[in-house]
């Protein structure tokens, strides 16, 4: 394959956005996931060593392609051999692949990008939540399992065996990359931004160990979304998502302080947000909002843009943001939705109004007890003027987040009460 002129500085960003492409079409042509994955992997080293040295091809994805499929025929004609079994050459390789293993090169209309039908498999229903997240990062994020596992606290070995599971389960499920119905696409659609939101929200706010933000994690979240709109970009409540995540990553840089300590939205820097994000997820949201039916991920992008264009915590349009999550209450059964409501009422109406929300909250078994209930609770009684009650809310709450970051900010807020 000819070689075009040497580019080694661009071939990682090349290698990382090519991954999902090729590893999707290797599924779709093999059917072993995890046969398709080693194989890839193989090609992204043979790349990553042969590139910077000899330049990068002028098709890079057909180069990746012929590389892998090659490795799968060497692997199923050792193992046929091994096993005195030639038909099994036969039965997983058909010869009219084995003939055309590079058509992607040379092919138009075989240089089919597989990235959506890759994430939306990785998002099959028949996946939990965790295992859903896991896959995706580690398929179409390109993260190695390494790095998926330090980033949900959990060993590296622990995280093999959730995404090995998770390839069997879907493995046994339905022939990979099988083409989707359009009820079906439909379905998977809000599993697929639903996966993405919690990749970015965990990477925003991270759940555990000793950092507050997961840079790594809200970014990949952000650029998975940048992709998916790339290939559904008719799709509202998509759009909706990239602006809020655009929106809500814009403040990364103010969140914590030099010493990296849990900086709160009112006593932030807003000279440190990123006005280019700020002004990209503005026009998308306006666009989007332009084309009719609202969803709820434009509705939350909706209380984030009144947030950051606002130059001072006190000039935050409280009445509209409380409008907003009245309606985005309305549009989804979520508690924290309605945590979030109960601050907004009581920007607007006083504290006491936002305690009786609370108060009601704690009815709800899902929200009941946790440490965001409480930390809101100790903010409005703060601002009540019960200093002595907040505190104790506050150290309940500590104690109550796996955060070793958000649990140091709630101990000192509690400890500044008591002097």
């Amino acid at each position: 394959m000819p070689l075009g002129p040497p580019r080694a500085a661009s071939s990682e960003h090349l290698l990382r956005e090519l991954t999902p492409q090729v590893l999707a079409s290797m599924v779709r042509r093999y059917r072993d996931f995890a046969a398709a994955e080693d194989a890839v992997q193989e090609a992204l080293l043979a790349a990553a060593l042969q590139w910077p040295e000899q330049g990068i091809p002028e098709n890079p994805r057909g180069w990746l392609i012929h590389v892998a499929s090659r490795r799968i025929v060497d692997q199923v004609r050792a193992e046929a051999a091994r096993r005195h079994r030639e038909a099994l050459v036969v039965s997983l390789v058909p010869l009219d692949e084995q003939i055309a293993l590079a058509a992607d090169q040379d092919d138009p209309a075989a240089a089919r990008d597989d990235s959506l039908e890759l994430l939306f498999l990785c998002c099959h229903p028949a996946l939990s939540e965790a295992s859903a997240i896991a896959l995706t990062l580690r398929a179409v994020g390109g993260l190695t399992t390494a790095e998926i596992a330090k980033a949900f606290l959990v060993p590296e070995t622990t995280m093999a065996q959730r995404i090995s599971r998770a390839k069997e389960l879907v493995r046994r499920s339905e022939t990979p990359l099988s083409p989707l119905t359009r009820e079906e696409f439909v379905r998977r659609l809000d599993a697929v931004t639903h996966v993405l939101y919690l990749i970015f929200n965990e990477g925003y706010v991270v759940s555990g160990g000793p950092e507050l933000v997961r840079s790594d994690l809200s970014s990949e979240g952000l650029r998975l979304t940048r992709m998916l709109l790339e290939l559904v970009p008719d799709e509202t409540e998509v759009a909706g998502l990239l602006a809020l995540m655009l929106l809500t990553d814009a403040r990364r840089a103010a969140r914590t302080s030099a010493q990296g300590e849990l900086v709160p939205l009112d006593e932030q820097d807003r000279s440190l947000w990123d006005r280019d994000a700020i002004q990209e997820g503005v026009a998308l949201l306006t666009v989007t909002l332009e084309r009719g039916t609202v969803g709820p991920y434009q509705v939350q992008a909706a209380i984030a843009a009144l947030h950051d264009e606002a130059q001072s915590a006190e000039a935050t349009d409280w009445p509209q943001i409380l409008a907003l999550y009245e309606l985005l209450e309305r549009m989804t059964d979520n508690p924290m939705v309605s945590l979030n409501l109960a601050i907004a009422a009581a920007m607007v109406h006083g504290p006491r109004a936002g305690l009786e929300r609370l108060d009601a909250l704690e009815a709800d078994a899902r929200v009941a007890g946790h440490h965001r209930l409480e930390a809101v609770r100790a903010h409005l009684l703060e601002r009540a003027g019960e200093p002595e009650r907040a505190s104790q809310c506050f150290a309940r709450a500590a104690q109550g987040t796996a955060s070793s970051a958000e649990r140091d900010y709630l101990l000192m807020r509690a400890a500044r009460l008591r002097q």
